[in-house]
């Protein structure tokens, strides 16, 4: 299992996360369409020969943004992140990807069998 992790801008939130999930991203257990999203504010300075998709070259640009996480299987995470590409208006969206340990590899000791 994989965490991905993106930032999108409020006018594409519901596009790009249905992009996502679309390739089978967000699935946990008999859940889907399963993510955590937080609100914040994003910077950046596009260079010279950048074609942003909010500001312009040279100029310091603050956004209001959102920060999707969310869970996807192994086998899934390319189409993943490929979806996230092609579904974000920006030219270099900004995302991160962790694999994540099972459960099964953890020390049986750290946890109580309830």
């Amino acid at each position: 299992m994989y965490k991905l992790a993106f930032f999108v801008p409020e006018s594409h939130l519901e596009s790009v996360k249905s992009a996502v999930f679309a390739s089978g991203a967000g699935r946990i257990g008999d859940y889907e369409a399963c993510c955590f999203q937080l609100r914040g504010q994003g910077q950046f300075r596009p260079l010279a020969g950048a074609q942003p998709h909010i500001g312009a070259a040279g100029r310091l640009e603050s956004v209001e943004e959102y920060r999707v996480e969310l869970v996807c299987a192994d086998d899934r995470i390319r189409a993943a992140i490929a979806a996230l590409i092609d579904a974000h208006p920006y030219e270099e969206p900004a995302f991160d990807v962790w694999p994540l340990s099972s459960l099964a590899s953890l020390p049986k000791d750290r946890f109580d069998e309830r």
